[in-house]
């Protein structure tokens, strides 16, 4: 995705000579990679088990993904951050 940010930034800046795209690239691009940041922190904290988790939170961890199984919502939300966030 980034390159689809930058490709048009560049795109409107050299040939219209519109800098707001490259401008706002920092902040678009970095806003999309918190977003994938959190679907990893929210997928690994759901699928792994950790050493030192106490029982509530295995009890989160349970509950998250029996949510996860009886939820099309929740489903959706998955596959739509696995294989990538719209533009």
């Amino acid at each position: 995705m980034d390159i689809h940010y930058l490709y048009h930034a560049m795109l409107a800046h050299y040939r219209e000579g519109d800098s707001a795209g490259l401008d706002n690239y920092s902040g678009k691009a970095l806003a999309r990679v918190w977003k994938a940041q959190r679907f990893s922190w929210w997928m690994t904290g759901m699928l792994h088990s950790f050493p030192d988790a106490i029982e509530y939170d295995r009890k989160l961890q349970d509950t998250e993904l029996a949510y996860l199984f009886s939820s099309e919502a929740a489903q959706r939300s998955l596959a739509e951050n696995y294989v990538g966030l719209p533009f």
